[in-house]
Formats: structure tokens, sequence, C-alpha cells
């Protein structure tokens, strides 16, 4: 039987490298996120996401998993407990992770398809377009 991690896989970290993941599988629903969560734990107007099948991540660091913090009744968002670099969301009973395009090195072949919470964008920001299809 094969794993996750032998057709595609990436890694990623944290800002000082103590958390370190590794993430296999298709990657999922790469957009930018602009509600008031996204930009008072980013300090900037929006912050990237990309998903990944939650059974094919794996913690590798010595810091282990990061720390948890709750943003929604059914959501939390992890981050390093050392750097604070945000990493990850992970919704209650997903069978996905989403995780930070920063916290993957900005991989040119993630592009963002969407921008979610227009609502609360920043006028001098050109949103993403909507080229999902459907």
């Amino acid at each position: 039987m094969t794993t996750p991690f032998s057709t595609t896989s990436r890694t990623g970290r944290c800002q000082c490298g103590d958390i370190r993941f590794e993430v296999g599988g298709e990657a999922d629903y790469v957009h930018l996120c602009s509600c008031v969560d996204c930009q008072s734990l980013s300090g900037g107007p929006v912050m990237s996401w990309v998903s990944f099948p939650l059974d094919a991540l794996k913690w590798t660091g010595a810091g282990g998993e990061p720390n948890w913090h709750n943003t929604w009744p059914d959501s939390r968002r992890g981050f390093c407990p050392k750097c604070g670099s945000q990493l990850c969301a992970l919704d209650d009973g997903a069978n996905t992770i989403a995780v930070t395009l920063s916290a993957l090195g900005n991989p040119a072949d993630l592009v963002p398809v969407n921008q979610s919470h227009r609502e609360n964008a920043v006028p001098w920001l050109t949103p993403v377009p909507d080229t999902r299809t459907r």
C-alpha cells in the first residue's frame, strides 16, 4: 500500500524553523482570504491558503505540532509558539487542512484562484478574480 506522500510531497515550516511539516496529495483551492481574522492574525490585508488531505500531513520539526488557537467555534489556527508564524487552519471534522502559502515558501505553481471575504478587502489592493472552473 502506498502512502499519501508517494505522489506529490511538499515541505513547509515556520519562520524560525522549529515547526516543520510535510504534506502530500493534491493541492486544493488556492486562494486569498480577507476575513477579519486573517487580517488581524497576519497583520496584513490578506492571507494565502491552500488545502491538502489531512491524512497526508505529518509534523516533522523539533517543535512537533503547532499550538492551536480557536478563531471560530468550529475552526482553529495552528501557529509556532516560538516565532508566531501562522501555519495552518483546521475545521472540526474536516478531512483537509489549509496551510499558508508562506509556510510552503510561496511556490510558483500554487496560484490563487479566488479571494474570499471580499467585503473586508482593502480598497487599494486589487482582488484576485474568481478563476475557478464550475
